[in-house]
C-alpha cells in the first residue's frame, strides 16, 4: 500500500482529514496521531537511506526528503506527515556558516553577538530554498489525503543557537544579550521572525496543510521574559501566515508555565510536553485552541500493556477538550522500537473510533 492509497476509515478528502478537523476543533472519526521526529533515527529504513549523507545535505535533496518524510506514514499509519528538515536550514540557506555535528547538534562557526553580526542575517528569499518547494510538491502528490505539516524553528530558539554558537544547557550568552542589550536582542529576533516567516510561507505555498513552530528552548525563560522579549517575534511569525488559513501549531519543551502566553501568541493549536496533564494544559492555554500531546517519549520503552495504560491516561485527560491531537510530549527517542509506535497509533485509533 502506498501512502496515497485509501486506507480503511480514512477520508479521501484532505480537508476532511482527522488531523485537520482536530486542528479546527471539529468532530473527528478518531483522535488523530502523529509524532515529532517520527521520521528519524528510530527507523532502520531512515538509517539506511541516510547512510554516508550529512544531515544538512540530506535536507537539501528533494528525493531524499520525500522518501524520509513518507517512511513513518507507510510504517505507522499516522494521520499526518511532518516535513523532514532541520530548524537551522533557513540559516544555512542565507549563508550562515554552520554544521550539524553528530552527537552535538547545530554548531555555528561565528556566533552572532554584536550589531555588526546582524548584517549576516539577510532576508531569506524563496529561491534560497528551492529544494524545499520541490520536496513539498513531491510529497503532497504522494500523500494524497494525508496532511503534510511544514515546520520552522521559532526566533528565540534560532537566536539561542546563533548567540551560543551551538546547543546550550543554561543559555548564558543568550540571556546576557537579552538582558544587557534589549535593543539589539529585539532587532535579532525581528530579523529571525522575518526569516522564519518566509520559510513557513514557502512550505505553505508549495502545499503544506499546516505548520508547526518549534520553540525548543523557550522553557528556559520565565513568563515575564517570554512575554517581553520573545513573544512579539513569535506573534509576528504567526501573523505573517494567518491569511493562508492553514492551522498553526506552537510547541515548546518545558513550557508548562508559558502555556498561557503561548496560547496568546497566535497559534490555533498549542502543544504540551508530558509534564502538564492535558486538561490542565488546555485550561492554561485558554479557550478557542486545540491541544496537542502529550505522552512521555520514554514510556515507549515500557512493555506494551504499560504503554497502553499511559496512553489511556492521556486520552482520558483529553476527554471533553475542544480539539485534541495525540502526540508525544517531545520527539521520538532514537532507540525507540518502531513497532511500539505502530502499536500506539493503532491503540489510539481503536480506543477513540467513533468518539
Amino acid at each position: 500500500m502506498s501512502a496515497n492509497d485509501p486506507q480503511p476509515g480514512k477520508p479521501t478528502d484532505l480537508h476532511d482529514s482527522a488531523f485537520l478537523r482536530a486542528c479546527r476543533r471539529e468532530a473527528v472519526p478518531h483522535t488523530p496521531v502523529w509524532f515529532m521526529r517520527q521520521a528519524g533515527r528510530s527507523l532502520p529504513e531512515y538509517r539506511k537511506v541516510r547512510e554516508g549523507i550529512a544531515m544538512l545535505d540530506s535536507c537539501m535533496r528533494p528525493d531524499l526528503v520525500t522518501e524520509i518524510t513518507l517512511q513513518p506514514v507507510r510504517r505507522h499509519g499516522v494521520d499526518a506527515a511532518i516535513y523532514f528538515s532541520d530548524i537551522v536550514v533557513p540559516l544555512k540557506a542565507i549563508g550562515i556558516d554552520l554544521d550539524i555535528k553528530p552527537g552535538v547538534g547545530p554548531v555555528v562557526e561565528e556566533p552572532v553577538r554584536t550589531r555588526a553580526d546582524l548584517d549576516r542575517l539577510r532576508p531569506l528569499e524563496p529561491d534560497d530554498v528551492g529544494y524545499v518547494t520541490e520536496a513539498v510538491r513531491l510529497l503532497t502528490a504522494e500523500l494524497g489525503a494525508t496532511p503534510l505539516i511544514g515546520f520552522a524553528g521559532a526566533p528565540f530558539t534560532l537566536a539561542s543557537y546563533l548567540v551560543e554558537g551551538g546547543p546550550s544547557r543554561n543559555h548564558e550568552r543568550t540571556k546576557a544579550l537579552m538582558y544587557g542589550d534589549p535593543e539589539l536582542w529585539a532587532a535579532l529576533l525581528d530579523r529571525l521572525a522575518v526569516i522564519t516567516s518566509t520559510f513557513l510561507k514557502v512550505q505553505i505555498e508549495a502545499g503544506a496543510s499546516a505548520v508547526q513552530l518549534f520553540d525548543s528552548w523557550a522553557g528556559a525563560l520565565s513568563e515575564a521574559d517570554y512575554r517581553l522579549s520573545v513573544m512579539p517575534a513569535s506573534e509576528k511569525v504567526f501573523a505573517s501566515v494567518a491569511h493562508y488559513g492553514v492551522p498553526r501549531i506552537h510547541f515548546g519543551v518545558g513550557t508548562g508555565e508559558l502555556l498561557g502566553a503561548m496560547g496568546e501568541a497566535g497559534a490555533d493549536v498549542v502543544g504540551a510536553d508530558w509534564r502538564v496533564p492535558l486538561g490542565e494544559a488546555a485550561r492554561r492555554v485558554g479557550p478557542g485552541k486545540a491541544v496537542q500531546g502529550n505522552l512521555d517519549p520514554a514510556v515507549l520503552f515500557a512493555p506494551r500493556e504499560a504503554v497502553e495504560v499511559q496512553a489511556r491516561r492521556v486520552l482520558d485527560d483529553a476527554r471533553g477538550l475542544e480539539g485534541h491531537i495525540f502526540n508525544l510530549g517531545h520527539g521520538v527517542l532514537p532507540e525507540t522500537d518502531p513497532d511500539a509506535l505502530t502499536r500506539l497509533v493503532g491503540y489510539v485509533h481503536e480506543q477513540t473510533a467513533g468518539s
